[in-house]
């Protein structure tokens, strides 16, 4: 059935035919389609005799690429079946894009990926790459110069696309290589940390030591000490951190609120090791424990280091816990030091708090000056008389006597009692 009127367009008088096919189009259509056919037809060449370029392609790697040479010695069969089906994906890609895309991309992102777990430097592998890249090439212009040298023209307009494909795989190898390397470093920090973590807590297994030691770099026999750093802010902590390590072989191990350090001593390092320690950091805690023996033994050390670390001021500064071993032993049990406290400084009580204060300030100012009366006033702005007579009256309130050793060592460690539950 015929419609009545029909659609202007129907109409309309055709375009003139220049219009619709233009030359350079076609003629450029015309030569892209030949040039394919002279590539597949060294493609194909290529693919039924894959077995020669790839000896070819591993002596050149094995002169060309020293890393690949080790790489050739050590497992040659290996790497031989590697670069056959790397190959064998490049050249199927020339024939069907499509078809193999995928599966090369499968290939060339493994093998970036085995590589990096095998520790092949990443330049070598590219550099592989680009050289299979250009042998490929190189095999395509013979087999073509051989059989149809008329056409080896037409293989230039085919260059672009295969050197695209060599530099497409060279990123996805290069994406697969450090993707690997960042999960393989993550992967080895995370057990390094739990490996030094486990030896601080001292929960490290016997059969755990010898990995330990190697992944520490530290050796299993040996001379420790750990170090406990606190700080206000991680610019502080940074500071202090390295002025205890200068100049020593330490392992950091970093914490929430606290960062410990292994330190490795020497055989005639002495107790009053670290001098760096000393130097002041604003802000910074730091707690250095005695010397032990052996990475077994490092759990101990670290809680030695805590220990004096609990003993810092919160103002910040250093504390050696072989200079304050009574003050450590009250600190390692906290029950036993408050029923001391309480047993020997209970009597002072029922003074007025100000009253008390003075005889307590004035009894640790005593000690502290070595029992030197004169010395402790010059502390305290008062004469030497009025330390004597504190002391005097502190004596008859508490019926101990400061001449007697055992009263002396009970009040010592009520003193220092009564100082740390203040901190």
């Amino acid at each position: 059935m015929q419609y009545a009127v029909r659609p202007r367009a129907a109409v309309r008088p055709a375009p003139l035919v220049p219009a619709v096919r233009p030359r350079p189009r076609r003629g450029r259509s015309l030569i892209d389609a030949d040039a394919l056919d002279v590539l597949h037809r060294a493609a194909r060449v290529l693919l039924d005799d894959l077995a020669d370029l790839t000896d070819r392609l591993v002596v050149a790697l094995q002169e060309q690429e020293p890393a690949y040479r080790a790489t050739v010695d050590h497992d040659s069969g290996a790497t031989w079946q590697e670069v056959h089906r790397s190959l064998r994906h490049s050249v199927a890609s020339l024939l069907d894009p499509r078809a193999s895309r995928e599966a090369a991309r499968r290939c060339s992102w493994k093998i970036g990926a085995t590589r990096a777990e095998q520790g092949l430097p990443l330049d070598a592998l590219l550099h592989a790459f680009r050289l299979g890249g250009s042998m490929v090439w190189q095999a395509l212009v013979e087999e073509t110069s051989r059989t149809a040298p008329e056409d080896v023209r037409l293989l230039v307009h085919v260059a672009a696309d295969v050197w695209n494909f060599v530099d497409e795989h060279c990123t996805l190898v290069a994406d697969a290589y450090r993707q690997t390397e960042r999960r393989l470093a993550w992967r080895r920090e995370n057990r390094l940390r739990m490996l030094a973590g486990a030896l601080l807590d001292g929960s490290s297994r016997i059969a755990d030591l010898p990995e330990t030691a190697q992944a520490l770099e530290l050796p299993e026999q040996g001379r420790y000490v750990v170090v406990a750093v606190a700080a206000a802010g991680p610019a502080d902590g940074a500071a202090a951190r390295a002025a205890v390590a200068r100049d020593a072989r330490v392992h950091w191990h970093t914490g929430v609120d606290v960062d410990h350090g292994i330190v490795l001593l020497g055989d005639d390092d002495p107790e009053r090791c670290l001098p760096g320690a000393d130097d002041p950091v604003p802000g910074a805690r730091v707690g250095i424990g005695t010397a032990v023996a052996g990475l077994p033994a490092v759990g101990d050390a670290r809680r030695l280091a805590d220990t004096a670390l609990r003993m810092c001021p919160p103002s910040g500064g250093t504390v050696r816990l072989t200079e304050h071993l009574p003050a450590a032993l009250v600190m390692a049990a906290p029950e036993l030091g408050q029923a001391l406290a309480d047993r020997v400084l209970g009597p002072l009580a029922p003074l007025e708090p100000a009253d008390a204060e003075v005889l307590l300030e004035t009894l640790e100012a005593w000690l502290e000056c070595d029992g030197s009366a004169q010395r402790a006033g010059e502390r305290l702005y008062c004469h030497r008389n009025t330390v004597l007579n504190r002391l005097r009256r502190y004596e008859q309130l508490t019926g101990r006597s400061l001449t007697r050793p055992a009263d002396m060592v009970e009040i010592s460690l009520a003193l220092t009692a009564r100082r740390l539950r203040a901190q």
